[in-house]
């Protein structure tokens, strides 16, 4: 019955089912592993790496810079300001196998993944 009535509102305003089931079918096929490396280059014993994240998430781009397998800075482009600035703050100087152990699996709302999420998920692709 519920079906019916959102039916018959859509053709009374000229929407169809099949763009309804389109975007349906987008958000279904985005998933947490949507990530990817848009650079990565060593530059005098620095490795920068420059990350695009899920679309899931808030952030636009991720910069990161290690040496030695230590974490020298992350910058996030969008997203929670204040929270990612924390996370770069908090990250700097430690090991990318700890990074990686202290964020991956973090979600943000119902969301299966989160911007913490995100550059572990970086990180690990990078060893």
């Amino acid at each position: 019955m519920k079906k019916f009535f959102i039916v018959a509102f859509m053709a009374m305003f000229g929407l169809s089912m099949q763009a309804q089931e389109v975007k349906t079918e987008t958000r279904q096929e985005m998933t947490a592993e949507d990530y990817r490396i848009i650079s990565d280059e060593v530059i005098d014993g620095v490795r920068c790496v420059v990350a695009a994240p899920s679309a899931m998430v808030c952030s636009k781009q991720i910069d990161i810079q290690i040496k030695d397998g230590v974490v020298l800075s992350v910058v996030y482009t969008r997203g929670c300001d204040g929270n990612a600035k924390g996370i770069g703050a908090l990250i700097k100087g430690m090991t990318v196998e700890e990074a990686i152990k202290r964020l991956e699996g973090i979600t943000c709302g119902k969301r299966p993944t989160s911007c913490p999420d995100q550059l572990a998920k970086i990180l690990k692709s990078l060893k």
